[in-house]
């Protein structure tokens, strides 16, 4: 059973203003810790993957398909498989946003760091 401990070389920027870490996963699942920089944009996207997250700070303008949502902390939300969503965060605090997917995201995985126990 691996076990993962924050460290700087986990985080990765992709896209400006946005930096991510891959917190855990196996096959089934990957759950991914998200910081985004005041009035930073996550552009529109989509993948295969179900998609669920809550906002642990800041919050922001969320599309997703023909909706869009205002976040805020605590909001929870699922985005269904081939949705297309995008943020955009607060423009005054930085905005931190746990996704889970399902199945993991297989193209993230060159950014994981080795388990610091397996």
């Amino acid at each position: 059973m691996p076990l993962w401990e924050e460290k700087s070389e986990a985080w990765h920027e992709v896209q400006p203003g946005v930096r991510r870490r891959i917190l855990a996963h196996d096959p089934g699942v990957m759950m991914v810790l998200y910081r985004i920089a005041p009035g930073s944009r996550f552009a529109m996207h989509s993948h295969p993957h179900v998609q669920s997250g809550t906002v642990l700070e800041g919050g922001g303008r969320f599309q997703v398909g023909p909706e869009t949502w205002t976040l805020r902390v605590g909001s929870s939300y699922t985005v269904p498989s081939n949705v297309p969503h995008e943020l955009l965060s607060d423009p005054v605090v930085p905005t931190v946003v746990l996704d889970v997917f399902t199945p993991r995201r297989e193209e993230f995985l060159a950014e994981t760091v080795r388990p610091d126990r397996a």
